[in-house]
């Protein structure tokens, strides 16, 4: 199969927090008109468009299977082949991919992918246990919920490699800074090692601060063929690989690290032509502190058990080696399970612009995404990886 080259040529997003006052379809419009905005291009140019939602089926909003004709009919678009995505937390990424793939395979020149979610809307209960096997483990009434699961593996990650509760405190402060300077954080408050520390036990040992938050957001973007991308922008940013994996669900691995990831990640850089050595900027999926510190190491960024060096000499913060979750990552600008990988895009696309003012890389041009979602056997159930250049 003769593949074409994909460019991202128009990026949108809404501020992410708690909006009662908002409408599911309201917010995604906003993302959905400001990418297409930022594309240069009319709405009546999209081709396809594919969305992405999660939490919705049990929200204020009956509309769950057709959340993407309902909302997009709002801005004029129809008459085309919409689809929506869902795969836990890496529902975004899912959606992302599949206006991706139809565009590099030649069976369309302009898509949009968005993806939305109210989760102060949405039921708790259905949130905390929609991304686990209950039949063959338990549900999170039994204490496999998402923060147990990666207090789990923090304890995991200070037995075998030495981390410390100020190592993971650190991964907060880190991204509560990139999120302070970030105007659609939806924390965008700096913090200190202290402060983290001494926030209420939400699973031992992860206090409130190292746990993302849920709340109500939308991202959005416009995606084209590098041709038809030249008719519309002097910079595109290019794709150059996209992966989506499933877990291996083994009983060997040591919970210090996941299977998925790795073998994403060797994906990913065969597919790009490149190395971990080579990625500028990443945005990681750190819904949890001690996922970040796991990233760095099965990304390939270094060796086992050097994630607290990484983390203690400020290689990973601004102006260091790598710079991770310039954005805030999850646990300053929040998970919105359906926006979430789509939002990692955004920010990447404005580092390779040079868009992202105080908390810039300087000289970034290779991007690396990564957006893993649900929990099998102690391993995610599906891992998604993005490489951007310029």
């Amino acid at each position: 199969m003769n593949l074409r080259k994909v460019a991202i040529v128009g990026i949108g997003e809404t501020k992410f927090g708690k909006f009662m006052d908002r409408s599911i379809t309201d917010l995604a419009a906003e993302s959905c008109i400001s990418a297409i905005k930022d594309a240069g291009v009319s709405h009546k140019k999209i081709q396809l468009a594919t969305g992405a939602y999660a939490c919705q089926w049990n929200s204020e909003r009956g509309q769950y299977f057709t959340l993407p004709e309902v909302i997009l009919r709002e801005i004029g678009i129809a008459k085309i082949p919409m689809f929506r995505t869902e795969n836990g937390c890496s529902t975004g990424s899912v959606a992302f991919r599949d206006v991706w793939y139809r565009i590099v395979t030649g069976e369309y020149d302009i898509g949009l992918a968005f993806g939305v979610e109210k989760m102060n809307a949405a039921d708790s209960r259905s949130i905390r246990g929609a991304n686990s096997d209950h039949e063959a483990e338990g549900d999170f009434e039994m204490g496999l919920s998402a923060a147990g699961i990666y207090g789990l593996m923090a304890n995991r990650l200070m037995y075998q490699y030495g981390v410390t509760r100020e190592d993971l405190a650190r991964v907060v402060v880190k991204n509560r800074k990139f999120g302070s300077m970030n105007p659609i954080s939806q924390f965008p408050f700096p913090t200190t090692i202290e402060e983290v520390l001494n926030a209420r036990m939400i699973a031992d040992p992860l206090t409130l601060y190292m746990c993302c938050g849920r709340g109500d957001g939308a991202a959005s973007v416009v995606l084209m063929d590098a041709e038809t991308a030249k008719k519309y922008t002097e910079h595109p940013v290019f794709i150059e690989g996209n992966v989506l994996t499933t877990g291996t669900y083994s009983d060997t691995e040591d919970y210090v690290t996941v299977d998925s990831d790795k073998r994403a990640a060797a994906q990913i850089y065969e597919m790009a032509g490149i190395g971990p050595e080579d990625i500028d900027v990443v945005e990681v999926h750190d819904s949890f502190a001690p996922a970040e510190l796991k990233h760095y190491m099965d990304l390939g960024f270094c060796g086992p058990g050097e994630c607290t060096r990484m983390i203690r000499e400020g290689e990973t913060d601004l102006g260091g080696r790598i710079p991770v979750n310039t954005s805030g990552g999850l646990l300053s600008k929040g998970h919105i399970i359906g926006a979430t990988g789509i939002s990692q895009i955004y920010e990447l696309v404005k580092q390779l612009r040079g868009e992202c003012g105080p908390r810039q890389v300087k000289g970034a041009k290779v991007a690396l995404q990564h957006n893993s979602g649900g929990f099998v056997h102690s391993e995610w159930a599906s891992c998604a990886m993005t490489i951007l250049t310029i």
